[in-house]
């Protein structure tokens, strides 16, 4: 292993006296670097669509979407992963973080586990990856035999496998069948990853499991429709959305909401007249897109 060869290893030119400056001199520092994370993004929007894609196919088919990751990239799939079941009100099957190490690696630094091969191979059996899945392994550098070996199990299995590095021509890169490559180059403290490149990794998971949503019906307009109101903020917003697209008042709204346990199923009912179970078998008819359910009952 040539630490020296992979970009998010090398040393920042601009930063090299980075230890000599101020507070504000330094953030203002970062704030530049970081100002060049969205272009790297850009220029790999293509294939990161390309993974939308499957991933929109497999939940179609009862398949899911399977993040792999260590340290850094590890947290940042298992957060991702962790967020849509309240915002879109899928299971918690449905969006799966594994990360080297397990549960106490989302709090601790267990640095050792990125090179546990034989552990990822039997957490990818633990939750039985198949060929209906998309795996998405995530790291930096492209290299982490933990990460590798999840993908490689991945592809012996039949699933689609893509990959979320921010460095080229790496093995990661050459094993994935979707290789997304965003190069962020050298961080403003060499090798911490966790910074230019984690925001890259970040903004992208971001694109894909948004976009995924919004193309299986979690979304109408850009409200979040689907979410599962478990608190009193997402219980108002809940309310508002059916206010805001059904045009009735509040009082009404939190009927709707009372009878149908579901914001859309609400706006459903309240705009098209439909009750009872008709709602949900409309919604199903039309894979939960909302609105094309409620234009077929308004022609």
């Amino acid at each position: 292993m040539n630490l020296r060869q992979i970009d998010t290893e090398k040393r920042n030119v601009h930063t090299l006296d980075i230890d000599t400056l101020s507070s504000l001199e330094i953030i203002r520092q970062m704030n530049k670097e970081d100002q060049s994370v969205p272009k790297a993004v850009e220029r790999v929007l293509p294939v990161i669509a390309e993974v939308i894609d499957r991933v929109v196919a497999a939940f179609g088919s009862g398949g899911r979407l399977i993040y792999v990751g260590a340290g850094t990239s590890g947290r940042l799939g298992v957060l991702d992963a962790s967020e849509c079941p309240p915002t879109y009100g899928v299971p918690k099957e449905q969006v799966i973080g594994v990360i080297a190490g397990g549960e106490k690696a989302l709090q601790s630094a267990l640095e050792g586990a990125e090179d546990n091969i034989e552990q990822a191979v039997e957490d990818m059996k633990q939750i039985h990856v198949n060929q209906k899945d998309v795996v998405i392994g995530i790291a930096a550098s492209g290299r982490t035999p933990y990460t590798l070996a999840a993908m490689k199990y991945a592809k012996s299995v039949g699933a689609t496998v893509a990959a979320i590095t921010c460095t080229k021509n790496s093995e990661m890169e050459k094993i994935a069948d979707y290789p997304i490559v965003v190069l962020t180059g050298p961080e403003v403290v060499a090798g911490s990853t966790r910074l230019k490149a984690g925001t890259a990794q970040k903004l992208v998971l971001n694109m894909i499991t948004t976009a995924a949503m919004i193309r299986s019906g979690k979304v109408y307009s850009n409200l979040m429709v689907d979410v599962v109101p478990t608190n009193e903020k997402l219980l108002m917003r809940a309310k508002n959305m059916i206010i805001e697209i059904a045009d009735v008042s509040e009082e009404e709204a939190e009927q709707a909401l009372k009878t149908y346990q579901s914001a859309k199923a609400a706006i459903l009912a309240l705009m098209t007249g439909l009750t009872g179970e008709e709602v949900f078998h409309v919604l199903r008819r039309h894979n939960g897109h909302l609105r094309s359910a409620i234009q077929s009952q308004l022609k």
